[in-house]
Order: structure tokens, then C-alpha cells, then sequence
């Protein structure tokens, strides 16, 4: 179940109290803290995988991105480079230097078990962790925290965001934290609501809970403002649940998953190459990603960050300038717990003849495979949980070992 933060609390008011009550208490004391975090976040829209880790060294990618392709070697205009193969788009900064840093995995050619073109069945399979979408009501996540040592007494995970998304649906209960368009209440009348439920046993409770769990997400709000300043709308939304993450699992006997998500990504018209449309996205998801780790400290060194979206885009640029629904696409873990340095692919190549349907990046790597390995080192959730509970019909999809620092 979810729960709101102060400022909806206290602009709903008491008429709309009886809502905010089903929910269970945020507790974050008295419970011993694992170190370990995971951070997830979904790309809705389906990221193009082959622009934000282009394939220079494979000779097809040239033909098929024409004059939108990225060249090899760095430079103004140029991928910057990881093994002399692949690269990255030059607005992820702060991920090559994660990868020098070998606090970076890239997955590529990496996909669910989804194979339509369908963004909202794409993200509930996604979410739901089963080969079939809408197979559960609950999410892979969620179902892997209920799973998880010592879970019973306290909330696990902190969905962060609108609406608590698919992935963070289940049995185990989880907090959650939204931005809020609504004016903050002065210092007067915020004492003046205390006083009223200082009575009720349930509603001062509530209150402070809520109040908890605003006063998290605005530690040190500086740094998030600071970097929120040139962006509008979603890069302003972004920044904010950026820090209110870190706000979270910098706390000792907080939340040790959060999960949010980020959108833009559908990239069909004037996707631009080094410069445009995409490369702002990307560059707004990057200088979230350098915000997370300064904001987190020493709590970064514990931490792995994963990075997914729905299905890739076509192997071939369309009409518009653009990439249309495809299958294959790019995958990231970074963060101080991971054993960087690398891509881990098996790479299909992008002839004509190894496109899947003709069109598309053909899928060699089960995301499942990623995210069981995850689960098993850094939540420590038990292999029977990950096949029989966490990923059900998954038996083909064998955990990917060694993506942590032992």
C-alpha cells in the first residue's frame, strides 16, 4: 500500500482523511538496516538502445543510421568510447566516466520476453515480471521485497512519482512520495492542523508520518534546485524525485529500493543524432544520474542503479527522422556496489539477415537473467523466490552472476 506526503496531507484536510488512513504506518526506526540500495528506473517510450550505446565497430550501423549515426573516437559530434566497439551517446558524461570508473554495466541487445510493439503491454509485462502481459496484478519487485530476509516488520521500498507503477504493486509494503503542485502551508497554520489532531490518536499519527516523509524528501533542497534551474516541466519533475530518492535511502533505517520513472522516449520524429531531441533527454537522465550519486555520499559505494525500458526502436531511421516500435535495445547497471568496466552482450549484428522481422535489433539477452542476479546479490532474495515466486515461467532466463563487487 502507498501513502502521501505532507503537502497532500495537509491540503486535502480532514474531509479527505478517511483515504489517507487505509494505509499503514511510515516507520523507519527500530528495525536493523541492510546497506545495500537498488535503485530502479523505467524509461517509458521505449529508449532507442542503438543510439545511446551506438555499435561503431559493427559495419551495418553506419548504413542503416545514414547521416544520424555516430562516429567512433569521441571528439564534437562522436560516441565516446568503451571497448573499441560500442560507445556512448556524447551526452552521457557521467556514465563514461562510470565506465572508467568500472561502476558501469551496459547490456545490449537485451529485451523481456515481449515481442509485439505495444507500449502499454510492453511496460505491464515489463512490470509484471511474467512472459505474458497482464499475466499478474502485482510486480516482479514487489514480489522480490516480500521475499526477502527480515521483511515482515518494516517498508522495504519507496515508490517515488504519481502513482505507485506496476513494478512496486504487491504484497509488500512499500511508502511512496509524489511531487506536489499544491502551495506549501505556512509554519501558522501547519501548528494550527497540529493542534487540531493532536486529539485523535489515528489522524496525529498520520500527521506525522506525513510530515516524516516531506521532511526526508526536502533535506538539502539547494542542490536540487540548483540543478533543476534550466529545466522545464519534466526535467524540473525529474530533478525533484532525483532527490527525494536519495533523501530516502540515505537514511539509515530507511528504504533500501526506490523506484521511479522517467518519459520522452518515443522517439518516432527528428530524433536527432549527437544533438537534438533525444540527446536532451539523455542528457537530463545523465545529470539525474551524477545529482543521485553526489546526493547519496558514502550511501553511493552500497548502490546499484538499473536502468530499463519496455522494448528498443528499429535498426533503420523512418521517413521522419526518426525510430519507430521495435524489439532489442540497451540496458544500464551503474553505481559504487557494481563490478563495472564493461558491456555484456552477444551481439547478433545488424545485417540485414540478423535483424529480427527484418527490422529489428534481434534480442540474445533475457532481461530476466539481469534482474534475477540483481535480486540475488543485492537484496540477497533466494534463488527458489526468483523461480518459483519473483519471475514465475522463467526457468530458461539463468541469473547473470558477478555484476557486484563481492
Amino acid at each position: 500500500m502507498s501513502r502521501m506526503h505532507r503537502r497532500e496531507f495537509l491540503n486535502l484536510g480532514a474531509l479527505a482523511a478517511g483515504g489517507a488512513l487505509l494505509a499503514p504506518r511510515l516507520s523507519f526506526a527500530g528495525v536493523a538496516q541492510g546497506k545495500s540500495r537498488l535503485v530502479v528506473v523505467i524509461l517509458r517510450g521505449a529508449l532507442d538502445g542503438l543510439a545511446a550505446v551506438p555499435p561503431y565497430g559493427d559495419p551495418d550501423y553506419p548504413r542503416l543510421r545514414g547521416d544520424l549515426a555516430l562516429r567512433a573516437g569521441g571528439g564534437p559530434g562522436g560516441a565516446l568510447p568503451l571497448d573499441g566497439y560500442f560507445g556512448l551517446h556524447p551526452a552521457l558524461n557521467f556514465l563514461h566516466d562510470s565506465f572508467g570508473a568500472r561502476e558501469l554495466i551496459v547490456f545490449h541487445a537485451v529485451a523481456s520476453p515481449y515481442r509485439e510493439r505495444s507500449h502499454f503491454d510492453g511496460q505491464d509485462l515489463l512490470e509484471n515480471g511474467t512472459p505474458r502481459a497482464h499475466g499478474l496484478q502485482t510486480g516482479w519487485l514487489n514480489r522480490a521485497l516480500s521475499e526477502m530476509p527480515h521483511q515482515a516488520e518494516r517498508e522495504a521500498g519507496v515508490a517515488l512519482g504519481q502513482n505507485v507503477p506496476l513494478v512496486m504493486r504487491g504484497p509488500a509494503a512499500v511508502t511512496s512520495w509524489s511531487p506536489s503542485k499544491l502551495t506549501v502551508l505556512d509554519e501558522d497554520t501547519l501548528a494550527r492542523i497540529t493542534d487540531l489532531y493532536a486529539s485523535d490518536k489515528l489522524l496525529s499519527v498520520r500527521l506525522a508520518d506525513a510530515l516524516a516523509a516531506d521532511t526526508i524528501a526536502a533535506e538539502d533542497k539547494g542542490d536540487a534546485a540548483m540543478m533543476a534551474q534550466p529545466a522545464q516541466g519534466g526535467g524540473a519533475r525529474y530533478a525533484e524525485v532525483v532527490h527525494a530518492a536519495a533523501g530516502f535511502l540515505r537514511q539509515e533505517n530507511g528504504p533500501q529500493v526506490a523506484v521511479f520513472d522517467t518519459t520522452g522516449w518515443d522517439t518516432h520524429a527528428n530524433e536527432g543524432g549527437a544533438q537534438g531531441q533525444l540527446a536532451g533527454r539523455l542528457a537530463q537522465l545523465d545529470a539525474g544520474l551524477a545529482s543521485l550519486k553526489q546526493q547519496l555520499g558514502p550511501v553511493w559505494n552500497d548502490t546499484a542503479v538499473l536502468l530499463v525500458t519496455e522494448f528498443g526502436r528499429t535498426a533503420a531511421i523512418n521517413g521522419t527522422r526518426g525510430t519507430d516500435h521495435g524489439t532489442a535495445t540497451a540496458a544500464f547497471l551503474v553505481g559504487g556496489a557494481v563490478e563495472g568496466g564493461r558491456v555484456i552482450t552477444r551481439w547478433p549484428g545488424l545485417s540485414q539477415q540478423a535483424l529480427y522481422q527484418g527490422r529489428d535489433l534481434a534480442p540474445t539477452l533475457d532481461l530476466r537473467c539481469v534482474l534475477k542476479g540483481l535480486l540475488a546479490d543485492q537484496l540477497h532474495v533466494p534463488s527458489r523466490s526468483l523461480e518459483k515466486t519473483v519471475f514465475p515461467d522463467s526457468a530458461s532466463a539463468k541469473p547473470l552472476e558477478g555484476l557486484l563487487r563481492g
